[in-house]
């Protein structure tokens, strides 16, 4: 039977948040961004361990009451998708070749269970695996020098969420062959360089990453309304 990892990489600084510390420590209620985004992988019992990747200096996730379930890697990279790929080289030596992994962002709070479950379910149905998405409802402009230069059609354009499930060996393989995947900014964008069409699944517009200060504020609001707060 096939075993599930989460993986998070959270190596980065957050500098559009402009906030003293890497945006994944940044508080939101009782917890940090960082741990409520590893509680929302953790709520499915099939997840068996997620690894943390940070950066080689990182001082503050050692001291997070973090789950037993979890281990910090300090292995990340320059980009996301190194740190990704350093992680899955960790992860590879102790995982079966059928086992998958869920790679979720560590600024991305409100996950719910049922939408976590929803990607497993039928990702993990697809060679090609699969992600969270949400179809996009906003007129799309392309933008030149401040001023539009295109409306785009929108019909077919999804708005990529995490997590991201796939087979472990396709994701480092992905990451390990083209130097170009080092550049993703996600996991399935790298997938698609082997020329594979991951499965998109419905997520949820609450399912927000946390860039600004005003996310916060909207992760708070959402956290409230789910009764996770």
């Amino acid at each position: 039977m096939k075993q599930i990892f989460g993986l998070i990489p959270a190596a980065g600084v957050g500098a559009r948040m402009r906030a003293d510390r890497p945006k994944q420590y940044l508080s939101l209620g009782s917890s940090t961004l960082l741990e409520r985004s590893v509680q929302c992988l953790l709520a499915d019992v099939r997840v068996a361990r997620v690894f943390i990747v940070v950066a080689p200096e990182d001082c503050i996730a050692a001291t997070l009451a973090l789950p037993a379930r979890c281990e910090i890697l300090a292995a990340g990279g320059a980009t996301r998708a190194e740190s990704v790929r350093n992680g899955l080289r960790v992860v590879h030596g102790i995982a079966g070749r059928d086992d998958w992994i869920l790679v979720h962002d560590a600024a991305r709070p409100c996950l719910e269970p049922v939408e976590l479950a929803a990607l497993i379910d039928e990702g993990g149905l697809d060679e090609h695996g699969g992600l969270l998405a949400t179809p996009l409802s906003d007129t799309v402009k392309r933008e030149h020098q401040g001023r539009v230069a295109q409306t785009v059609e929108r019909a077919g354009l999804w708005r990529a969420q995490t997590p991201q499930f796939f087979r472990i060996d396709t994701l480092r393989r992905a990451l390990e062959r083209s130097a170009n995947a080092t550049t993703a900014t996600d996991e399935a964008a790298a997938v698609e360089m082997l020329g594979l069409h991951p499965r998109l699944i419905a997520g949820s517009p609450s399912n927000i990453k946390v860039t600004t200060a005003g996310d916060l504020r909207l992760a708070e609001a959402i956290l409230k309304q789910q009764g996770r707060w």
